[in-house]
């Protein structure tokens, strides 16, 4: 696995939950706004499992629904719980992005072991 595979399983929990508190959406929809937002490296095999976590986990709610070209849709809708979480996960993103870009801008690696 990647580094940026690896990194990017910890950031989809929240991300999923930042894109579905912007409005209910479903799985495809979910991929495409995605990678919009330039995770180009998220396929449906990794979205679906971490969606039917959350819906586990009581942070989205879901509902099927007629779709207008093929079969039914699940929609997904954050919860309060989501809510909650969401806001965990920014204050955490928020710390722990500070810190990352204090160390990367620090000095310019003059100083790295050769």
């Amino acid at each position: 696995m990647s580094t940026t595979s690896q990194m990017l399983k910890g950031l989809l929990d929240g991300s999923l939950l930042a894109l579905i508190a912007k409005g209910e959406t479903y799985g495809y929809e979910i991929i495409e706004k995605l990678q919009e937002h330039k995770f180009a490296v998220v396929s449906e095999g990794s979205i679906y499992p971490v969606l039917m976590r959350l819906q586990k986990n009581n942070l989205v709610s879901t509902v099927m629904r007629k779709s207008p070209s093929g079969p039914k849709r699940k929609y997904y809708t954050i919860t309060e719980d989501g809510i909650v979480e969401l806001e965990r996960f920014k204050e955490h993103w928020d710390q722990l992005s500070q810190g990352v870009s204090s160390l990367l801008e620090e000095g310019d690696g003059k100083n790295a072991v050769q």
